[in-house]
């Protein structure tokens, strides 16, 4: 079942820090994709094809990236009609003073987050499903 309660999602919320350092990559419209380049996502914009694919990826084929970040798998079966969810994880990463770029897709909820600070988010994300309140820096 795909949950909408924003407690529930929270509680129950199973955070996986995936292996590899993802980057963003843009393509001009009409370009095609470079051979070597096994993109996770992709998105169309009027300005060029957004991908995310693994940084030694982009770095054999040269392209220019950015936000050399960790992607983070929310093991909720989220619905993509919920309520809130992301915007609850991205305040509490706003407060962190850490940067987050979410995409949801079908069946999980993915974070990509800065490469040197994905073990905080992880700690903040445990904290959050436990029901506990944020350590103080």
């Amino acid at each position: 079942m795909n949950e909408t309660n924003l407690s529930a999602l929270i509680k129950s919320m199973k955070p996986r820090l995936n292996a590899g350092v993802f980057v963003f990559v843009t393509i001009p419209p009409g370009t095609a994709i470079p051979g070597g380049i096994a993109p996770i996502m992709m998105f169309q914009e009027a300005e060029g094809l957004t991908l995310i694919a693994p940084r030694d990826q982009a770095e054999g084929v040269g392209l220019p990236y950015s936000f050399s970040s960790r992607m983070i798998a929310l093991d909720v079966h989220s619905s993509l009609e919920a309520v809130g969810f992301l915007a609850a994880i991205a305040a509490r990463l706003a407060e962190a003073g850490i940067a987050v770029n979410a995409v949801s897709a079908f069946h999980h909820d993915h974070l990509f987050v800065p490469e040197m600070r994905a073990e905080e988010v992880m700690e903040i994300l445990e904290t959050m499903a436990a029901g506990r309140a944020p350590r103080k820096k």
